[in-house]
């Protein structure tokens, strides 16, 4: 019936047939928080391919020196100084892969029997094997640095947060302490106490690796420990360990991977400064912070040995920060759509 007029009536409408549980039914699919946040870090194409680039990267490390005959000392001065040469690849000129060095090939002028990818150092060493060795060191070092931030860091502050009171003023009391001292200024104690090389930076980041871990997870845990199912539990009678471990971890777990994402490139850039100033691993072990020291000396005559281990902790440090902003992203409820 078409009125003349806006006027609504009740004969526009007619009540739908449906009971009052039907009416409360949840119609969509239910999605957890952690399938929610893998969704949205997918979404995230920057996360997603620095991710991909890190996998390759290990993969890299894994295999890079498998796939010749050379080892990581494998000296011969004959061959020293040569390009980067890759076949195929050495028909392309303006790529640096054609074993020519200011308009001559060193290949045929030093009579080299195989091709070196990445060129060989001073010392006729072959780079492609040092470069993915010294990639193992950088990543062995991010794997410490997490499982640091993992056992001493979430635990100290996770205690420190829970029990409260006196535990928690002298816990606090000691992390300010050791905030206090420089990082160089213990590793250079480290040093005195024992040597260069990889043991003297772990135990660095032993005594003071762990302390922005414990602090994200103190903060977390002390907004926690107040809310009702918390308390409810405790009311209950649960245990110390059951909560922590069932209620308070599990919604702290969010910032933990997020800030150990932050911690792994901070580890990785921290080896490589202190190797590239004569503090961290020696010859003949290679990493790429001592790779980069050595090729900077010779950077304007020979600049391939330090462009390709440049190339790859510049990799490893950007892809873990794009990685950790899409995590923090994707962690964090205030960013869902």
């Amino acid at each position: 019936m078409a009125l003349s007029n806006n006027e609504i009536t009740k004969e526009m409408f007619e009540p739908v047939a449906m009971s009052s549980s039907e009416s409360e039914a949840i119609v969509g699919k239910s999605t957890s928080f952690w399938k929610d946040s893998f969704q949205r870090l997918l979404r995230n194409k920057g996360a997603v391919i620095s991710a991909i680039i890190l996998l390759l990267i290990v993969l890299m490390a894994l295999i890079g020196p498998t796939m010749n005959k050379y080892g990581i000392d494998d000296q011969d001065v004959v061959r020293q100084n040569l390009p980067a040469k890759i076949p195929g690849l050495d028909k392309i000129h303006w790529l640096p892969f054609d074993g020519v060095e200011n308009n001559v090939d060193l290949y045929q002028t030093q009579h080299a029997k195989d091709n070196f990818w990445f060129g060989t150092d001073d010392l006729g060493r072959d780079l492609w094997t040092r470069t993915w060795k010294g990639t193992q060191v950088s990543l062995f070092i991010a794997v410490v640095a997490a499982a640091i931030d993992l056992l001493i860091g979430v635990a100290y502050g996770g205690i420190s947060a829970y029990f409260g009171g006196k535990v928690d003023n002298v816990l606090q009391r000691i992390v300010e302490v050791i905030i206090g001292i420089p990082n160089l200024v213990i590793i250079i104690l480290m040093i005195l106490i024992l040597q260069p090389g990889l043991v003297s930076i772990i135990v660095a980041m032993v005594i003071t690796g762990w302390v922005t871990m414990s602090r994200i997870v103190r903060a977390q845990m002390l907004k926690l420990k107040s809310e009702e199912y918390v308390l409810a539990s405790r009311t209950l009678g649960a245990s110390h360990s059951r909560i922590i471990s069932r209620h308070l971890l599990p919604n702290t777990l969010g910032q933990i991977i997020i800030n150990t994402m932050f911690t792994i490139p901070s580890a990785i850039f921290f080896e490589a400064f202190l190797s590239f100033i004569g503090l961290g691993i020696k010859d003949p072990v290679a990493s790429l912070g001592s790779l980069i020291n050595r090729g900077y000396g010779v950077m304007q005559i020979h600049p391939y040995q330090v462009i390709f281990p440049g190339i790859v902790i510049s990799l490893l440090l950007i892809c873990f920060n794009i990685l950790g902003d899409g995590l923090r992203d994707a962690f964090d409820p205030k960013l869902r759509q």
